[in-house]
């Protein structure tokens, strides 16, 4: 099959401890590899981010920690490791002229849909800025019971939250197999995965941390894959040890491809359409509504009354002036800043609120049209 990276538009690659510290350095040679490969995929129109662990793992050897670790003192060395780890990924982006930018994100970050807007929002403005964002879990604030726990989730998270049209997980097996290949050589090798049920589920096995570093596994990565999947992105488990990953995996490197059944846009239209419960509702006028059939945004303008206590983040429904739905979308401001806001021009935003979060009341990207 043709890889899925060749018309990818996004790009998300999560590399795990073992891959970038070794004996407590920066892999700094295999860093620049990797650099080289995400500066070939931009020359050809694609943006790529980065889900990257390591931070505590560089950590330990800053603060001269070797035995299991306390709650506290993993975050600890990740915060002593974050420096070191932005470094190593600065420096190897620098031969390219490409800017790299940190974003650490916690569940709420991805979860809890105001903040993931935020983040989104974020996220969005690095790329067009044309800089590479690096992402890792907030270890130095998060508790144990509201950490994502390995990187795999979090860049299952992060690739829905851009619309990635492929998510790669570096890891040190080369894919899915039908058994343990490391307790049987001649496991049959599984290269695609149209469905994960429960028979792909049962091929996965427990943790992997004979490294002394990872915290994820075969489980983990199945999980991310459903994530990612059912977000329209196509998510590949494959070998990143050798030097280029990216450029062996275009080539033809044995992995394992979990594909999705719709696109990322469809996907994410799908989830405002079906899986949200509104919290309110737009009445807007006919121009609005003439506006949105041609693709446009929802602009404050456009509406005339504002119904329901809702949130940034919230979806709401968006009624045409006879009273019928004519589709959902996700509000940027909430009801009170709506009700102010409410046939304003966008431009008059600032100065009634005091901040503008943009010029939609609902984005485009936001909305699905009944």
């Amino acid at each position: 099959m043709a890889s899925p990276l060749d018309h990818a538009k996004r790009i998300v690659v999560k590399i795990g401890s073992a891959l970038l510290a070794r004996e407590g350095q920066p892999a700094r040679a295999w860093l620049a590899a990797l650099a080289d490969d995400v500066a070939a995929a931009r020359v050809g129109g694609q943006r790529v981010m980065i889900v990257s662990s390591g931070a505590i793992a560089l950590g330990r050897g800053v603060l001269g920690l070797s035995r299991t670790l306390r709650l506290e003192e993993k975050q600890a060395a990740a915060a002593a490791g974050q420096a070191r780890l932005l470094a190593a990924y600065e420096e190897a982006f620098a031969r390219h002229h490409i800017p790299v930018a940190q974003a650490l994100l916690t569940p709420d970050d991805t979860e809890r849909r105001r903040r993931w807007l935020n983040a989104r929002a974020t996220l969005e403005t690095l790329l067009e800025l044309g800089a590479v964002p690096i992402i890792n879990e907030n270890d130095t604030v998060a508790t144990a019971e509201i950490r994502y726990g390995d990187n795999d989730r979090l860049a299952a998270r992060a690739a829905q939250m851009i619309s990635a049209d492929a998510l790669v997980l570096l890891s040190d097996i080369d894919g899915l197999y039908e058994r343990d290949p490391r307790v049987d050589a001649s496991a049959p090798f599984v290269p695609e995965v149209r469905d994960i049920d429960a028979r792909i589920e049962a091929m996965a096995g427990g943790v992997n941390t004979a490294a002394g570093v990872g915290s994820g596994g075969m489980r983990t990565k199945i999980e991310a894959a459903k994530i990612a999947t059912r977000a329209g992105c196509a998510v590949a488990i494959t070998k990143g040890a050798e030097m280029n990953p990216l450029a062996r995996l275009r080539e033809g490197a044995r992995a394992t491809w979990f594909l999705p059944h719709a696109s990322p846009q469809a996907a994410y239209k799908a989830w405002i359409a079906g899986h949200l419960a509104p919290q309110g509702a737009l009445t807007i006028d006919d121009g609005a509504a003439a506006a949105l059939r041609a693709g446009k945004s929802l602009l404050p303008a456009g509406v005339t009354r504002v119904e329901g206590t809702f949130e940034k983040g919230d979806a709401v429904r968006i009624v045409s002036a006879a009273g019928a739905e004519i589709g959902r979308g996700l509000a940027r401001y909430d009801a009170t800043e709506a009700q102010r806001i409410k046939g304003q021009r966008s431009d008059a935003i600032a100065a009634t609120l005091g901040y503008a979060a943009g010029a939609a009341l609902v984005h485009a990207d936001d909305l699905v049209l009944s």
